[in-house]
């Protein structure tokens, strides 16, 4: 594996599990705590240089995620916790088994409630308190209404997706260069039940 964007600050040095994932590119800086079953993708940005920042067990922070914090304060993400591309947390909780979309951002002392969904794009203003198992949208973001048993499903599959994603990267991911050309019959990567939930809307509709 090639070598992590690891540094200590002020003598605390980040904590990452040997079971977690975390790309190459990706930086981690102070108090940090990566747990089991983890996965930190390329460019995600985790600042530990005021405030502690915890990602619990099977939890995900994808391709330039952003964590932050004032000094004394903790930004978690809790147990299967799954935060979208370009999500930046500062000082806040996302509950156990919640989604933060893409590009949403979530203010110091938000707490989003267990199981919910952040719509991409959002913005969780500071301080807000979100139910859980809702669906949160908007700028400035709102619990819009309850989510049905199918996004429950739909974000525990996406969820268990990327904690393969996480053995798969342990197992099987290193640096090369590319070709020169597309090989005769090149494959693909066969992940058929993974699909956007439009798509699996359709499928059942």
């Amino acid at each position: 594996m090639n070598q992590l964007k690891v540094y200590a600050i002020d003598g605390i040095v980040p904590v990452v599990d040997p079971t977690a994932y975390v790309h190459p590119s990706a930086v981690l800086i102070g108090d940090v705590i990566v747990g089991p079953d983890c996965y930190v993708g390329p460019c995600a940005s985790l600042r530990g240089d005021f405030g502690r920042l915890i990602l619990e067990r099977g939890s995900n922070l994808q391709d330039t995620c952003v964590m932050h914090g004032f000094p004394g304060t903790d930004t978690v993400v809790e147990e299967d916790g799954h935060i979208g591309h370009g999500a930046v947390l500062h000082g806040c909780r996302v509950g156990r088994n919640a989604l933060v979309g893409m590009n949403a951002v979530i203010m110091d002392n938000a707490v989003i409630g267990e199981s919910s969904i952040v719509a991409a794009a959002a913005f969780v203003k500071a301080g807000v308190e979100m139910p859980p198992r809702m669906l949160i949208a908007g700028m400035p973001a709102k619990a819009i209404r309850a989510l049905s048993e199918e996004e429950m499903r739909w974000k525990s599959s996406g969820t268990a997706t990327y904690q393969d994603l996480t053995r798969r990267s342990l197992a099987t991911m290193e640096e090369t260069v590319p070709l020169a050309a597309v090989e005769p019959g090149r494959k693909r990567i066969h992940m058929p039940d993974v699909v956007p939930l439009v798509e699996l809307r359709r499928r059942e509709g």
